[in-house]
C-alpha cells in the first residue's frame, strides 16, 4: 500500500530526472550544432584564453593536428555526454565526463577574465559551466536507479534474472518492472526524436522533395551559393617568415585600412560604412588571434588613438602580435611617431602620400629626419610610397631606411584605366573625375615593370603594398606577381574569412619553384 511518504521521493525523482535531461539536452544541441557547422572550429574560443593552461590552449591553435582532434573531441564528446544524459545511458560516466569539459571551458575562459567570446551572462565567478557542473556532481552520486533511465531500465532486468536464478525471500517485496515502469524509464525517448526533428530543420537537412522544390528555375545561382566557411585546420602551415635586421615578420602582413573602416572602393560609396560597421573592437581582435593562429606576426597599422586602444585590449588577453606602424609626421613634429614608439611598434614608417608629396616638392630633408628618428629609437624605419620616386630619391640621397613600402599590381584588370593617362604621383589627383579614362581610386602602381627594374638593382628589403589592386586581382595571381617580381614581403587588407586562404596560398607559393630573378633580401 502507498502512502503520503511515498510522494515526495516520486516529486523529487520526476524533478531530478526533468533535469538530467534538460542539461543532456543542452549537451546534445551544442555538439549537434557544431557537427552541422563545417566550418565551425574551438580555435578562436582557445586563443582567448589567458588564464590557467593558456599556453596549453593556445599551442593546440597553434597545431593543426592537434586542434583537428579537439574540435573531433569536442564535437563527439559533447554529443555521446548528452545522449547519455538525455536517455539516462551511463549516466554516471556521462556526469563524470560532463564536469570534465565544463571544467576546461572554464579554465579556458573564466567568466572574470576579459574575452570577446559571447557568453550566457555570470556574477563575477560563476557562469552556466559552473552550473551546470554542480548538476551533473549530484547525478555522479545519486544510485544508478533513482532517477527513471535506460540505466534503471537495464538493473530491473538484470534484477529480475538475478531473482529467477536465486529468488528472493517471500516476505521482502521488490519492486518489479512493470509496464508502467518501462514507460518512465523509455519516456525521454519520444523528445529525443524532437530534437533530432528541430537540429534537422534548422540545419536544413531537407527531404528529397524539399530540396527538389529550392532548385526551382527561379532560384538563381548567387541565391543558392554559400560563402566557405574556413577551418584553422584548413591551414596548412604557419606562414614562412622574413626578417629585416632584428624583426623577424610574417611574409604577408595585414593592412589596415579595413580595420580602420576605409576601402578603396572606385565609388561605391556605401563600402567604407559597411566595414566600420563589421570591424567591432571585438571582431578586429577576433581577427588578430586568427592572424597569429596562422603564424601571420605583424600587422601593418595606421597610428591613431583607435588603432592603439585595440592593441591595448588585445595585449591585455595575452596578444604578442607586433606592430609595424604608418605614421604621419609633419615637418620637424614627431608626435605621431612618438605615440607609436609609446605603443610598443617593433617598426614605422612614413606614410606613402606624405612620402610623395615631400619628394615631388624636393623636400627630401622632411623625409630623411623622420627615418633618423625612427632608427634612433631602436625601431626598423622605412617608407611608403604610390611613386617609384620615392625610393629611388632615398638611395640617390643616401636616406638610409632598412625597408621600403611601394605599392606595386599589374594592370591586367578591367577597371584600370590607360596607362597614358596614369601620373606617378597620386597626392594631388583628382579623386571625383567623371572621365573613365582618368584615374579614379583604381589604380595604384602606375608603371610595374620600373618598380621591377628599380628593386632588382636594390638590396633593401621591399614590402610590396595594393597587390591586389584593392580587391581587383584575384589573390593567387596577385600574391605570385609580387613575389616573382622581385617583393620580400607583401601587405594586404584581410577580411577574417579571407585570412586562412590567403595564408594557405602564400606557403603555397613560396614552397614552389617561383620564377624569380631578386635575391630575398629579408
Amino acid at each position: 500500500m502507498k502512502t503520503n511518504e511515498d510522494h515526495p521521493v516520486n516529486f523529487s525523482r520526476i524533478g531530478l530526472t526533468v533535469l538530467r535531461v534538460l542539461v543532456g539536452w543542452h549537451f546534445l544541441f551544442e555538439g549537434l550544432s557544431k557537427l552541422a557547422s563545417p566550418g565551425w572550429s574551438s580555435a578562436s574560443y582557445l586563443m582567448e584564453s589567458k588564464w590557467l593552461l593558456s599556453g596549453f590552449f593556445h599551442w593546440i591553435v597553434s597545431s593543426s593536428t592537434a586542434l583537428t582532434v579537439t574540435d573531433f573531441i569536442n564535437i563527439w564528446g559533447l554529443i555521446l555526454i548528452g545522449l547519455g544524459l538525455f536517455i539516462g545511458l551511463f549516466t554516471r560516466l556521462a556526469s563524470i565526463s560532463g564536469i570534465l569539459i565544463l571544467l576546461l571551458y572554464y579554465i579556458a575562459n573564466p567568466p572574470f577574465a576579459e574575452s570577446t567570446m559571447p557568453g550566457y551572462g555570470h556574477f563575477f565567478i560563476v557562469n552556466i559551466n559552473i552550473i551546470e557542473a554542480g548538476i551533473l556532481l549530484v547525478f555522479v552520486f545519486l544510485k544508478r536507479d533513482y532517477l527513471w533511465s535506460i540505466d534503471r531500465l537495464f538493473k530491473g532486468i538484470f534484477q529480475r534474472r538475478k531473482e529467477q536464478m536465486f529468488p528472493p525471500n517471500e516476505n521482502l517485496h521488490p519492486e518489479t518492472n512493470t509496464r508502467r515502469e518501462l514507460i518512465k524509464n523509455l519516456a525521454s525517448l519520444p523528445v529525443l526524436g524532437i530534437v533530432f526533428f528541430g537540429m534537422a530543420k534548422n540545419s536544413r537537412w531537407l527531404s528529397f522533395e524539399e530540396n527538389n522544390l529550392e532548385k526551382s528555375d527561379a532560384t538563381t545561382s548567387a541565391t543558392q551559393m554559400q560563402a566557405k566557411m574556413w577551418n584553422i585546420s584548413e591551414l596548412k602551415e604557419k606562414v614562412p617568415t622574413g626578417k629585416i635586421k632584428h624583426v623577424e615578420m610574417s611574409r604577408i602582413l595585414p593592412g589596415g585600412n579595413l580595420v580602420a573602416g576605409f576601402a578603396h572602393a572606385r565609388d561605391l560609396i556605401y563600402v567604407s560604412d559597411m566595414i566600420k560597421n563589421y570591424f567591432t573592437d571585438e571582431k578586429v581582435i577576433e581577427t588578430l588571434w586568427l592572424y597569429e593562429a596562422c603564424g601571420i606576426n605583424t600587422i601593418v597599422f595606421r597610428t591613431d588613438e583607435q588603432t592603439i586602444r585595440i592593441l591595448e585590449k588585445y595585449r591585455k588577453r595575452g596578444g604578442k602580435i607586433q606592430w609595424l606602424a604608418q605614421t604621419y609626421p609633419q615637418d620637424d613634429d614627431f608626435t605621431n611617431i612618438q605615440m607609436a614608439i609609446d605603443a610598443g611598434a617593433v617598426g614605422a614608417f612614413v606614410m606613402g602620400g606624405i612620402a610623395d608629396k615631400l619628394v615631388y616638392e624636393n623636400r627630401l630633408e622632411l623625409l630623411a629626419k623622420p627615418i633618423d628618428f625612427i632608427r634612433s629609437q631602436g625601431l626598423i624605419a622605412g617608407t611608403a610610397g604610390h611613386a617609384i620616386q620615392v625610393p629611388m630619391a632615398c638611395v640617390e640621397n643616401g636616406i638610409e631606411a632598412d625597408f621600403f613600402m611601394k605599392t606595386f599590381h599589374h594592370d591586367k584588370y578591367w577597371s584600370t584605366h590607360p596607362s597614358e593617362n596614369r601620373n606617378e604621383f597620386m597626392h594631388d589627383l583628382d579623386y571625383n573625375s567623371l572621365d573613365r579614362n582618368q584615374f579614379h581610386d583604381n589604380s595604384w602602381c602606375p608603371s610595374p615593370e620600373d618598380v621591377t627594374a628599380f628593386f632588382k638593382k636594390c638590396k633593401t628589403p621591399w614590402i610590396g603594398y595594393k597587390v591586389l589592386a584593392a580587391g581587383a586581382i584575384n589573390p593567387e595571381d596577385g600574391f605570385k606577381y609580387a613575389f616573382e617580381n622581385g617583393a620580400d614581403f607583401i601587405c594586404v587588407g584581410m577580411f577574417d574569412f579571407q585570412i586562412i586562404p590567403n595564408a594557405n596560398i602564400v606557403s603555397n607559393l613560396l614552397n614552389s619553384n617561383l620564377n624569380r630573378e631578386r635575391s630575398w633580401f629579408a
